[in-house]
């Protein structure tokens, strides 16, 4: 067995700017072991995977559901786990303090933490309390003898406001505030993407995107993480949603190729 100090140690390690971590965002215990069966070196959580496998949309999980389901994805694989905390399910430091605490005692590898409130109309936290908010969190998650990895993210440009200065602003201010990673999901440009990477002195995780640069520019862009979300579960979904389709409109079985893809990948995984 790997300790989860080992876990966090060696999920800190696989963030290279310049050879970036690839890391899938499963969203139940059977994707997590298919997904560990392909080679991948760390896993993470996605809120709105999960959330969809409750029947919600993304921002309607409860920081219980987050935590059970954040234990039963470590449990799946012998990879360091980070989880998607979204704004560590409070508005105050110390709420999001006591977030951390219990991402360690669930055996979480790291966490990340958005700057963006749940509550409807409230949008993005200020970037003083918001920097308060990720140190507050920080110092919960380095202490003790496991050290969470934390991410900590920068939600403009998934929230109606794509301003790169002030996007670089706050992740500046979040690493003097002791994130270990940085994140701003939604950034597709190199330019955008390599100006971010020279402005901060910490590890930059980007969202797989549509029109974002493919593996090897963001690579040379010195990008040290690629995630991808709920992409991977909502791909799933949507294969689901044409089969059903087809059986319905067509009356024909051509889904069943994929059908038997996935039944081979899933007894490899789970043998």
């Amino acid at each position: 067995m790997i300790s989860q100090a080992d876990k966090a140690q060696r999920f800190l390690a696989l963030h290279r700017p310049g050879q970036p971590l690839l890391m899938p965002n499963p969203w139940d215990l059977g994707s997590a072991r298919l997904l560990a069966s392909l080679g991948f070196e760390a896993l993470a959580t996605t809120s709105s995977g999960f959330a969809a496998t409750l029947g919600r949309n993304d921002g309607l999980v409860t920081r219980d559901e987050a935590m059970i389901h954040a234990a039963v994805i470590v449990a799946a694989t012998d990879l360091p786990v980070s989880a998607d905390l979204e704004n560590a399910y409070a508005d105050d430091p110390a709420g999001a303090a006591g977030t951390m605490r219990l991402a360690i005692e669930v055996g979480l590898a790291g966490a990340s933490i958005e700057d963006f409130a749940r509550e409807p109309g409230t949008g993005i936290y200020g970037i003083g309390l918001a920097a308060e908010r990720v140190a507050a969190a920080a110092e919960a998650a380095h202490a003790g003898p496991v050290r969470l990895v934390l991410t900590a993210r920068a939600e403009n440009y998934l929230r109606g406001n794509p301003d790169l200065a002030d996007t670089i602003a706050r992740l500046q201010a979040y690493q003097e505030a002791g994130a270990d990673v940085l994140y701003a999901p939604g950034l597709r440009s190199f330019e955008d993407i390599s100006q971010v990477v020279r402005e901060v002195d910490r590890p930059v995780n980007v969202l797989a995107l549509d029109d974002a640069p493919p593996v090897a520019e963001l690579a040379k862009a010195g990008v040290a993480r690629i995630s991808v979300g709920g992409a991977f579960a909502f791909a799933a979904l949507g294969a689901v949603a044409a089969a059903a389709a087809e059986l319905r409109e067509q009356g024909t079985y051509g889904w069943r190729a994929g059908s038997a893809a996935g039944a081979a990948a899933a007894r490899r995984a789970f043998s």
